[in-house]
């Protein structure tokens, strides 16, 4: 069976991997997912669909995360494990519809330039109602997001996986990006960006420490 510090350098490199993909992605939609994106997202199709590439493999990544922390979870708790596992499958879901509504998005941007404009009321009227909700399918995505970074570092510190001020740093980071990001959206105020980053901070230090430490060799996790 593998081992416990192979499955840790796993997860870490997997945490790092996870990190970026959650990152760029999202800087090269930018320009092309913006409001007036009927005119502007055909010309950046290619971009586009290298983004959508890239957001399959953050949920891929997040599976492959669950599943290698499936053996080493599950020696310290069976539910936690399995609700683990639940919402990261909820993630990889909710990942997917997100992508099918940027391409929708793509799709009609790609339809209106072909068209040369025509009937550009009607074509306004539905690209407005497909960027709404794709907004709120991505808005509902990453109250799913913190919910799975919040289980994983409530497991890391529940079971003392790492140090405890690395998952207590991890948690924090959680909470300004849920007060920062999603919620403001969903009670109608603005989002404060920057304090976004926090989750990469706390990702790159359990990152870090899985990839360099390990999870505590005299607790066994997970060699069986």
């Amino acid at each position: 069976m593998e081992s416990s510090e192979q499955k840790a350098r796993l997860m870490g490199i997997l945490a790092f991997v996870q990190l970026a993909l959650l990152i760029v992605p999202y800087v090269i939609l930018d320009q092309g997912m913006k409001t007036e994106y009927l005119t502007t997202a055909a010309g950046m199709s290619a971009t586009i669909k290298t983004a959508i590439f890239l957001l399959f493999g953050t949920a891929t990544v997040t599976m492959a995360i669950a599943i290698t922390a499936y053996p080493v979870f599950r020696k310290q708790s069976q539910q936690w494990t399995i609700l683990f596992l639940a919402i990261s499958v909820v993630w990889f879901v909710m990942q997917c519809l997100d992508n099918a509504f940027i391409l929708s998005m793509l799709s009609l941007s790609r339809r209106y330039v072909e068209n040369a404009g025509a009937n550009a009321d009607l074509y306004n009227l539905l690209a407005a109602q497909t960027r709404s909700t794709r907004i709120w399918v991505h808005y509902t995505e990453l109250l799913v997001f913190d919910l799975w970074f919040a289980l994983f570092y409530s497991i890391l510190l529940r079971f003392r996986l790492v140090p405890r001020w690395i998952s207590l740093i991890g948690l924090l980071a959680v909470v300004l990006h849920l007060v920062a990001i999603p919620l403001p959206m969903f009670i109608g105020y603005p989002a404060t960006q920057p304090l976004g980053a926090s989750l990469a901070v706390s990702h790159l230090l359990v990152g870090g420490w899985l990839l360099a430490k390990g999870f505590p060799e005299t607790r066994h996790i997970g060699d069986a």
